[in-house]
């Protein structure tokens, strides 16, 4: 068993079993702890009830936070001819094909977007095996399948967030980083969590969201109330 630092061991002894913080509270815990010496983000785990079983059930979307994630992604673009050049002129990580797929087979470079124009999806989807575990194959539902080319790396760029839940439920997602203001991170993880509202189906039944925990890299987990969102 790993041996916890002496800072591990002061910050666990500042949480508060089974304490229950306002999410302005909690952020601004998270934030005094200070565990790294990087920029760590702060990530939500949203406890849903929903049967995961049940595929109507499932949640996915996306949505753009107002102060982004402040996380550089590496952004590659399946797409030919014009839709090219633009990615080209974005200045993404990589644009291609055939030749951009046996880079992912390859593991040449591991991205964490993939956007792709419709005419390409017969090249990507033979990437489903790899692209679909990590939660980036795209997805017209998550505009990364797409003619507009331009508004989806610029939105990529900026912050957007994509959301789906595990197989028991739970939605994880990064909503910013630790530098960020309190305000800032608040303002996006109201957004965040408000979009995932919205995507519930009118099949599940009784209390949506069961909870929610709030962490950064490197620190221990507290719940905040979802009612203070």
């Amino acid at each position: 068993m790993k041996k916890l630092s002496k800072k591990k061991k002061q910050n666990q002894q500042k949480i508060k079993k089974n304490k229950l913080y306002s999410a302005k509270n909690g952020i601004n815990f998270l934030k005094q702890l200070k565990l790294a010496k990087f920029n760590e983000s702060i990530d939500a785990a949203f406890y849903l009830n929903i049967n995961t079983k049940k595929s109507e059930q499932n949640i996915r979307g996306s949505i753009l936070l107002p102060h982004g994630t402040g996380k550089k992604s590496k952004i590659a673009v399946f797409a030919t001819g014009k839709n090219a050049e633009i990615a080209k002129s974005l200045n993404v990580d990589a644009v291609g094909t055939e030749d951009l797929a046996d880079i992912i087979k390859n593991k040449k470079i591991v991205f964490d977007i993939i956007i792709a124009s419709p005419d390409t999806m017969k090249i990507v989807s033979k990437l489903g095996p790899i692209l679909g575990p990590r939660g980036i194959m795209p997805n017209p539902k998550f505009g990364t399948v797409t003619e507009d080319i331009k508004k989806s790396i610029e939105e990529a760029k900026i912050g957007k967030v994509n959301y789906k839940n595990d197989k028991n439920g739970i939605i994880h997602s990064s909503f910013g980083k630790i530098n960020f203001s309190e305000k800032k991170l608040y303002q996006n993880l109201q957004i965040l969590f408000n979009a995932i509202k919205k995507s519930k189906n009118n099949q599940s039944k009784g209390i949506y969201c069961k909870k929610i925990s709030l962490s950064t890299t490197m620190g221990p987990g507290i719940t905040i109330d979802h009612l203070s969102l």
